[in-house]
């Protein structure tokens, strides 16, 4: 499991509260936190639960996973996207049902290229596909 660094933590958690843009206040009542808390979070005083890190996440509608991975609770899983998800889902010129959009046709175009991981020929073997970070 990847180690917990509280600073770069915080420093994820605020750049995307300023993405979102909400201010401290504004997020830490979203998220059900005190403030002070949050400020001390930010500030990588203090280092958050999980359950506080769902909240933070559901507040800045990311997915509590990518915060998991942030804080080291989760090691990141390659191929899977994450800092292309958060990045949608922080946007802040795009509306909730556009996010949503953009993350199924993402989701779609990663089953099409898992299927096709393995096409075959005509004389019955199969051609593998490498992906871009196979290389």
């Amino acid at each position: 499991m990847a180690s917990l660094n509280v600073a770069s933590l915080g420093e994820y958690i605020r750049e995307q509260r300023r993405n979102a843009q909400y201010s401290l206040r504004q997020l830490a009542e979203a998220a059900g936190v005190s403030n002070p808390y949050l400020s001390q979070i930010e500030r990588g005083l203090r280092k958050p639960s999980a359950e506080i890190l769902q909240q933070i996440a559901k507040a800045l509608r990311i997915s509590a996973e990518t915060l998991y991975v942030q804080a080291g609770i989760l090691e990141e899983r390659r191929g899977e996207g994450l800092e292309l998800r958060a990045s949608i889902l922080a946007d802040p010129l795009i509306n909730e049902q556009q996010k949503q959009a953009l993350l199924a046709v993402y989701d779609a175009f990663l089953k099409e290229n898992a299927v096709s991981d393995s096409t075959p020929t005509t004389d019955g073997a199969a051609i593998q596909h490498t992906h871009r970070e196979d290389r």
